[in-house]
């Protein structure tokens, strides 16, 4: 993974240095609240419904054993015992004084860490595909060209008060992981007619009060030029974004209300200004960065391991997981496991400090010390000797992160919602509790198959409820919370924004129609059909009659 050096080191503790005497003379009255305000969201710091939130930048959601480590301390001397991993491939703290904030700073710092840009209108933390660099379909390594990004966009002050927050994603892969048609802007390897890797580009993509799926705007930008053009992008932006009305500020406005074609038109003229300037990457550099992510030792192995079929034909319950939360590895021999973080009972996305310190053991002991956080929610260990799976399967039981739900109903996307945030209308976790806990039939999960249920307290989307398969979406009904159902949303390369069904519903009802639209899939569904399939053959109606019909 990327190390820091001397200059990413000096900057990160002077950062941290001036974050301190800001939160001193704002807890002595030097500061007003409004003055403050900007400060402390450039520093990951929000005040949230009962204490401050803090969310810590994981870059491209890569951690090392040791940054886990101490991710699990500053829960249990700073928190309250837990993080939350989001849709960002962040990690959140619910639960920090005010005063501690600048302590856990520093602690960061001593890992090559911060929460620099993870709030604030800037660029956010870059995400990229969790399989980086063990995936089969990759063309590059985009972990290189994350990195590339994120020294780019940490404290530029051209990007520094953006209109409104904005966000990256990479891939270097053919399918897309990173759900790159709702970000800001999304970039995804490709090779042209000669072979040469370059980046297909889309921008206006966002979810919120008005989703939309982002456009190519260039099906072929040379690699060299990717900061060149994302340049061009912020600065056609910056020109025109608004500025004096939040619900309209995105991008995603900017480029629909200008067309693709004007938006994209006034790109390629600035593009045209800066191409094969300061900005343009030079093969040392990108050689520089990829020498930071060559990969682990591995062994050289000529096929898969037969121990590992003949464990998968002894065991259901080990051949369950492993087909739900084991995937292909690029190298024979080595597979590439998910954590589950969605077990019953635990908010989705959930860890205490002691199961961060487990995690780092099991990343030592099995994963040459890394793991990734993936936008779902989940943590990967990318890089486990297939002989070695039964073994870690029977550590992740004992820690509860066996659970064979990958991708089904129950592996539910949530944000914090109601319990914590102020900026919720409905809470979310004792919704996907209920939900997970009707579900509770690992048989009945299993034949259902691939089902996306994401779920938010409120219209900023933090659960990508407009992506679900099945998407929830907290509101408020004078003064009680309420809950729009929508089906039909998917990321991905055939990405897709759902369609509400009708109105909303009580929190006591929810379960009991997503149990119905889950019974409309299965009296439709044709053989092997995944839900979303369902859906888009046969339409939305068909699940809102079922819904909605009177009881009998």
């Amino acid at each position: 993974m990327y190390r820091y050096d001397e200059f990413d080191s000096a900057l990160v503790t002077r950062r941290v240095a001036q974050f301190r005497d800001q939160t001193q003379r704002f807890l002595r009255g030097e500061l007003s609240e409004d003055q403050f305000r900007p400060l402390r969201l450039q520093n990951g710091l929000y005040i949230q419904k009962h204490a401050p939130m803090l969310r810590v930048a994981i870059p491209y959601g890569l951690l090392s054993a040791v940054q886990l480590r101490t991710l699990a301390q500053i829960a249990r001397q700073y928190d309250r015992g837990y993080g939350h991993f989001t849709t960002r491939q962040n990690i959140q703290y619910n639960w920090p004084t005010l005063e501690s904030v600048p302590d856990i700073l520093a602690l960061l710092a001593t890992v090559e860490m911060h929460a620099i840009q993870t709030s604030g209108n800037c660029v956010r933390n870059i995400t990229s595909d969790p399989l980086a660099g063990v995936a089969a379909d990759e063309i590059v390594d985009p972990r290189p060209w994350c990195e590339l990004t994120r020294q780019w966009s940490t404290l530029n002050p051209e990007f520094a008060f953006l209109p409104r927050k904005f966000k990256i994603g990479i891939t270097g892969a053919t399918v897309d992981r990173a759900a790159l048609r709702v970000h800001d802007i999304g970039a995804q390897a490709v090779r042209d007619e000669r072979g040469e890797v370059g980046f297909r580009v889309l921008v206006g993509g966002g979810q919120g009060r008005t989703p939309m799926l982002a456009y190519t705007i260039r099906e072929f930008l040379p690699a060299a030029e990717l900061l060149n053009y994302f340049d061009a992008i912020l600065r056609v932006y910056n020109l025109h974004g608004r500025r004096d009305n939040i619900y309209k500020a995105r991008i995603k406005i900017l480029v629909k209300e200008l067309t693709p074609a004007e938006f994209t038109r006034q790109v390629e003229a600035e593009w045209a200004r800066v191409r094969g300037g300061p900005g343009t990457v030079p093969d040392s550099e990108v050689a520089r960065l990829t020498a930071h992510f060559t990969g682990p030792p591995y062994r050289d192995f000529a096929r898969d391991s037969v121990a590992y079929r003949a464990a998968i034909a002894d065991s259901r319950p080990f051949s369950r997981w492993a087909a739900r939360n084991v995937q292909r590895h690029k190298r024979k021999g080595y597979a590439i496991v998910t954590l589950s973080l969605k077990r019953t009972g635990t908010p989705p996305g959930d860890v205490t400090d002691a199961e961060l310190d487990a995690i780092a053991n099991l990343a030592e002991r099995y994963s040459f010390g890394e793991a990734r956080v993936t936008h779902e929610q989940n943590l990967v260990l990318a890089d486990v000797l297939q002989n070695d799976l039964h073994a870690l399967w029977d550590d992740l039981k004992a820690l509860g992160f066996a659970t064979p739900n990958v991708g089904l109903l129950t592996d539910i996307v949530c944000c914090p919602g109601g319990d914590f945030c102020s900026l919720a209308n409905a809470k979310s976790i004792p919704i996907a509790e209920a939900i997970q806990r009707r579900f509770d039939d690992l048989d009945y999960l299993h034949d259902l198959g691939d089902l996306e249920l994401n779920m938010s307290g409120c219209m900023n989307a933090c659960g990508h409820h407009h992506v679900g398969n099945i998407g929830i979406l907290g509101v408020d009904k004078n003064g009680e919370e309420w809950y729009q159902i929508s089906v039909g949303g998917a990321q991905g390369n055939d990405a897709s924004l759902g369609k509400v069904i009708g109105p909303s519903f009580a929190a006591a009802d929810v379960p009991d129609v997503i149990v119905r639209l889950v019974d409309v899939f299965v009296a439709n569904r044709h053989e092997d059909e995944r839900f979303i399939e369902t859906v888009r053959r046969i339409g939305i109606a068909p699940f809102k009659e079922r819904v909605y019909a009177p009881a009998h």
